[in-house]
């Protein structure tokens, strides 16, 4: 049994998400404000979060600002915006992933399914053994760590997948709907521009230039690729 966060100052959502996720057989917990769900993350296990971004106080953007600074928990972003701005800039801050009002919740609970699923190995790195080498930069598999330029760099959980993914094929251009299924899982399914956001993060972090990338590149119309340079190791 998997325990459910559902963050939303609306009474009737949360009790419509709570009956399809037990129905799912998920223990369900609620918050009807950011502050009581850092409260509730903080005194409880929880697995995944399903945070709405428009809550009284301080709002969901902020509300996982601060989550992401002690937890590495799963969340999903709810936004009643159809303003792409917040959701990616939710994503940016450590989301797994985000649904829109009006929403199924049906469909609600196939994404939390989803999500959940990647730490059962929906993920797809190489052997846990081994360490990415390549000039400038170090992947270490085993204890999740990542370098450049000998300084360490502070990456999501999903953010080391997908980019352990894309280190482990240098060269080899990936989709973002092989991305999609190596690092979220076979089954997800969603807005593919979720690879986008976290690509752009992980450039961020890493220090990458997009007009002349050391690690990560874009293939226009296709998608990514590692062009660590040649004579790379392992």
């Amino acid at each position: 049994m998997r325990t459910v966060l559902v963050v939303d100052d609306e009474p009737h959502i949360r009790q419509v998400l709570r009956g399809y996720l037990e129905s799912a057989g998920h223990r369900v917990l609620e918050a009807d404000s950011g502050e009581r769900a850092l409260e509730v993350l903080g005194s409880d296990q929880v697995d995944l979060v399903l945070l709405d971004v428009m809550l009284p106080g301080i709002d969901g953007i902020e509300t996982l600002r601060r989550l992401r600074t002690t937890s590495d928990v799963f969340v999903i972003l709810v936004t009643a915006r159809a303003e792409e701005v917040d959701t990616l800039v939710g994503l940016a801050v450590g989301a797994d992933d985000y649904v829109t009002k009006p929403f199924s919740p049906r469909e609600v609970a196939a994404r939390v399914a989803a999500v959940l699923r990647r730490d059962r190995g929906a993920a797809a790195p190489p052997d846990e053994s081994e360490v990415i080498r390549f000039p400038g930069f170090v992947l270490d598999l085993a204890r999740h760590e990542v370098q450049v330029d000998d300084a360490p760099v502070e990456l999501s959980s999903l953010e080391f997948d997908l980019l352990a993914v894309l280190a482990a094929a240098p060269g080899r251009v990936f989709s973002r709907g092989q991305l999609l299924r190596q690092v979220w899982g076979s089954d997800w399914y969603g807005d593919e521009r979720v690879v986008d956001v976290h690509i752009r993060s992980i450039r961020a972090r890493l220090g990458d230039d997009v007009s002349a990338p050391r690690f990560v590149a874009t293939v226009r119309g296709v998608g990514y690729k590692f062009v660590g340079a040649a004579g790379g190791a392992r």
